[in-house]
């Protein structure tokens, strides 16, 4: 068995932590395939007290204080895994954790660093010549991304990356399928994000401007951090909403909607967990453009795409059951045959199996 040393935000919560979907439907999947994961998470953020999931049978869940005691504590133990990962995002110590984490590993394991926001991370070091994650990179033998396609590998690579290979969402159909319709989510469109810096904007033209355009319809937002918002009086903002709601959420308005932050749209080819979510509940989505839509879904046909709030007001206010029902049939279909994590699963084990093979092993410890 494969041992996996994984130091991300969170596995067990996915509060403030868009990442958890992600992080259960790789490492579930590839459990099944052979790898023994230990998640290492800091007690941060409140995350504890909201947690979605317990831990689970196919993952070994280390929760630390986030003390720097608690660092070393959880570092310590990277030398005893065949395969290392350090996730963008920790949340806590991330510069001070991948140091540590350099110096346990042994020569014979793979170090990984996996970015699930490249877009910000790009930034981040563009903008900071000096940030130790330049130095960081160069001991890693592979950088993985959530998503971003050729853009964002080109860009790991004039950072002078010899390897990135995006491994994009995907659905978990144990987790996110149909469900009957719940009435507390009743609406013609609703749309589930944290309310975040570089997404605020396109939810304004997304979401609210289209609820603006449609007065007569019902809009549901539900997320964390919009209850200081001003809202126009037909959206109803229902605060955060638990992963054991979202198939609900997902199924029961008359579409639901995606809105990419800004840079990941800016990037293209990265769509969100909310993507397969929607599509595994059989939802009818609406999703904001950006290039690369096609790799995962057809436009017209398996999701709607609009480049503005008016082309979401225009598609809400003319969107009748049936044509919502055949949208979300047909993306279900094509998530399941295209898109799931077992797919994403079997493409990271045959990277980490060639990896491995190209060097020598030591003794087992």
């Amino acid at each position: 068995m494969t041992r996996i040393a994984f130091y991300g935000s969170s596995l067990v919560s996915s509060y403030w932590n868009g990442a958890a979907t992600y992080y259960r439907g790789l490492i579930k999947a590839l459990s099944e395939l052979g790898y023994r994961t230990t998640f290492y998470e800091p007690d941060a953020y409140d995350r504890q007290s909201h947690r979605d999931i317990e831990p689970p049978e196919w993952c070994e869940v280390v929760v630390y204080p986030a003390t720097s005691e608690g660092v070393q504590q959880v570092t310590d133990e990277a030398g005893k895994a065949d395969i290392v990962v350090k996730a963008s995002g920790v949340g806590f110590a991330d510069d001070i954790i991948f140091e540590r984490v350099l110096g346990k590993v042994r020569d014979d394991a793979l170090i990984i660093f996996w970015d699930v926001d490249a877009p910000a991370t790009l930034a981040q070091l563009r903008s900071e010549p000096g940030h130790p994650l330049h130095r960081h990179l160069q001991s890693c033998d592979l950088v993985l991304t959530y998503g971003g396609g050729d853009p964002v590998v080109h860009a790991y690579r004039e950072l002078g990356v010899d390897r990135c290979i995006p491994i994009y969402n995907a659905l978990d159909p144990d987790t996110h399928f149909p469900v009957d319709p719940d009435p507390r989510f009743e609406a013609h469109l609703g749309f589930l994000g944290n309310r975040l810096p570089d997404r605020e904007e396109r939810v304004e033209e997304f979401f609210l401007r289209a609820a603006v355009d449609c007065p007569d319809l019902s809009f549901l937002l539900g997320g964390s951090g919009w209850t200081d918002k001003p809202m126009p009086e037909n959206v109803r903002a229902l605060g955060h909403v638990g992963t054991a709601d979202h198939n609900a959420f997902n199924r029961t308005p008359r579409a639901v909607l995606n809105i990419s932050r800004e840079s990941m749209a800016r990037n293209g080819f990265s769509p969100a967990t909310r993507v397969f979510e929607a599509a595994g509940a059989g939802a009818c989505l609406i999703t904001d453009y950006w290039e690369g839509i096609d790799m995962f879904l057809t436009p017209g046909s398996e999701v709607f795409v609009a480049r503005d709030g008016k082309d979401v007001a225009e598609i809400v206010s003319s969107l009748d059951a049936q044509t919502a029902t055949s949208i979300g049939e047909a993306a279900l279909a094509r998530v399941l045959r295209e898109h799931t994590y077992d797919r994403r699963a079997k493409q990271v084990n045959a990277i980490f199996s060639a990896m491995l093979a190209d060097r020598p092993r030591e003794a087992a410890q």
